[in-house]
C-alpha cells in the first residue's frame, strides 16, 4: 500500500536562503530565533507559555539536523534521528505561498508576479474605478498596504456605516477584500473577489483573497474561517493533477484547494485553526486508500504569528503541533510517506510584516524505509517528485527523487 501526506507548517522557515541577499533576508531564520528568543525568555508569555522552545517529537524525526543541513554545518554531534531529514531552496522567484506550494508539488514559478506600490492610493485608479462601477459599489475603503487585522480594527466600523468593502494589500502578489459576513454579506463578498479577479488578471496579480470578519466595533471585529483565496491556475500539471490522473485522490486540507485554483483536488476539507486543520488531516489519513495523497496547510504559523511578528504565539502554535504529531505518526502503515515542510518563512523577529526568503525543512517518516540525511534538495519540486515516485506516478519535469536514497529497513 502506498500513501502519501505532504503538511505544510506555512512559513516554517529554517535559515536564509542562499539567494536571501536579494530579498533583503539574508540573516533571517524563522526556527533558529524562534528558540534563541525563547532560551533567552523573549518567547515567555503569561498564560501562553514560557522557557525553551520544546519540539521533542519534530526534532526526534530531525528538525534539528534539517536546520544544521540548511546551515551548512555538520550533524555528527546531533543525537540520531528516527525519520529522514534535509533542508531545500526555493527556486521559484517570489517568496509567497502559491509560488512555495506549486513548487513543492512539482511546479516552480519562473516569472515574476505583478505587485501593487507602497504608495497610497496603491491601486490604479482605472482598477478601482472599474471595481466600483461594475460591482455597484458606494466605493471602497483602505487602498493601501495594511495588515489584516489592523486594518479591520481602524475602518471596519466606517465599513459597515458606508457598505463600502475594505481593499488593501501587502508584500505578496495579493489584493484583499475584508467585508463583514451579515452587513455586507459573504456571498456578495464572494461574488466581488471574483469580479475582481478577473479585473487583476492582466497585473498578473497571483491571488484576491476574501477576508470576511464579524462583530460590531472595533473591540470585538473577528476574521472568520470563511476565507476564500481566487488564485491563478498553476501554469502545468501539478503532484496534484498527476495523482488524479493515476486515479488517486487528493485531500486539499485548508487553503490547498484555493492555492491550486482546485485543479487536482479531489476534496476540499475546511477547518479554523490549527488543531481543527490537524484533524481534518486525521480524519483524511484514515480515510486515504492506495495511490492518494493528503496534502495539508497550517495557516496559522503564518497568518496569526508570523506576519504579526508574535514570537510567543509563533513558539506556543509550534509546541501545540509538536505534541498533535504522534497522532498522524501512529496512523502511518507499512508503505506509506509522511513528509514535514514550509512554504516560505516569516520570521517574527524580523523587521516590517513580510515572508522571509528561507530553506525550508525537509522532514519525515516513511515506514518500511530507513531515515537519515536527503542532504540540501536545490528546489522545492525534489519533494513533489519523491512523492510521485513513492506513490509509483509518472515523474514531472522539474525536481529529483530522493526516494532512492531511503534504503529500505533491514
Amino acid at each position: 500500500m502506498a500513501r502519501a501526506f505532504l503538511f505544510v507548517l506555512d512559513s516554517f522557515g529554517i535559515g536564509h536562503a542562499p539567494d536571501a541577499a536579494a530579498f533583503a533576508n539574508e540573516g533571517a531564520d524563522t526556527f533558529g530565533h524562534i528558540a534563541q528568543a525563547c532560551a533567552e525568555g523573549r518567547g515567555d508569555r503569561p498564560g501562553l507559555r514560557q522557557g525553551p522552545l520544546l519540539l521533542p517529537h519534530l526534532r526526534a524525526l530531525g528538525l534539528s539536523h534539517a536546520a544544521a543541513i540548511a546551515a551548512g554545518h555538520d550533524v555528527a554531534h546531533l543525537p540520531s534521528a528516527t525519520g529522514f531529514y534535509g533542508a531545500a531552496c526555493e527556486t521559484s522567484r517570489g517568496k509567497d505561498t502559491p509560488s512555495g506550494h506549486w513548487e513543492i508539488a512539482g511546479v516552480p514559478v519562473p516569472f515574476d508576479w505583478g505587485y501593487f506600490p507602497e504608495t497610497e492610493p496603491t491601486f490604479p485608479r482605472s482598477l478601482t474605478d472599474a471595481i466600483v462601477e461594475k460591482a455597484a459599489l458606494p466605493g471602497i475603503l483602505g487602498n493601501c498596504h495594511a495588515s489584516g487585522t489592523e486594518i479591520i480594527a481602524r475602518l471596519g466600523e466606517e465599513h459597515i456605516r458606508t457598505g463600502k468593502p475594505i481593499c488593501y494589500t501587502s508584500a505578496d502578489s495579493v489584493f484583499q477584500i475584508a467585508a463583514h459576513e451579515e452587513h455586507f454579506g459573504l456571498e456578495r463578498l464572494y461574488q466581488l473577489c471574483e469580479l475582481v479577479r478577473v479585473l487583476v488578471d492582466p497585473l498578473n496579480i497571483g491571488r484576491v483573497i476574501a477576508r470576511p470578519f464579524l462583530g460590531e466595533s472595533a473591540e470585538n471585529f473577528e476574521r472568520t474561517a470563511n476565507r476564500r483565496d481566487y488564485a491563478v491556475p498553476p501554469p502545468e500539471p501539478t503532484l496534484l493533477d498527476r495523482v488524479e490522473a493515476a486515479g488517486g485522490r487528493v485531500f486539499g486540507i485548508g487553503k490547498i484547494g484555493d492555492i491550486f485554483a482546485h485543479q487536482g483536488v479531489s476534496e476540499v476539507r475546511k477547518a479554523a485553526g490549527n488543531m481543527a486543520l490537524f484533524e481534518a488531516s486525521l480524519k483524511a489519513m484514515r480515510e486515504a486508500r492506495d495511490g492518494d495523497l493528503v496534502f495539508a496547510n497550517f495557516v496559522d504559523f503564518d497568518s496569526l504569528y508570523g506576519h504579526r511578528r508574535d514570537v510567543p504565539g509563533y513558539a506556543a502554535a509550534l509546541e501545540a503541533f509538536d505534541r498533535k504529531l504522534p497522532e498522524a505518526l501512529t496512523l502511518l502503515q507499512e508503505g506509506d510517506m509522511l513528509v514535514l515542510t514550509a512554504d516560505h518563512g516569516c520570521d517574527p523577529t524580523w523587521s516590517g510584516s513580510d515572508h522571509t526568503r528561507e530553506c525550508v525543512p525537509v522532514v519525515g517518516m516513511a515506514p518500511g524505509l530507513r531515515g537519515g540525511s536527503v542532504g540540501l534538495r536545490r528546489t522545492f519540486a525534489d519533494m513533489g517528485e519523491t512523492v510521485a515516485e513513492h506513490l509509483g506516478i509518472p515523474r514531472g519535469p522539474h525536481g529529483i527523487s530522493f526516494l532512492g536514497g531511503l534504503a529500505p529497513d533491514a
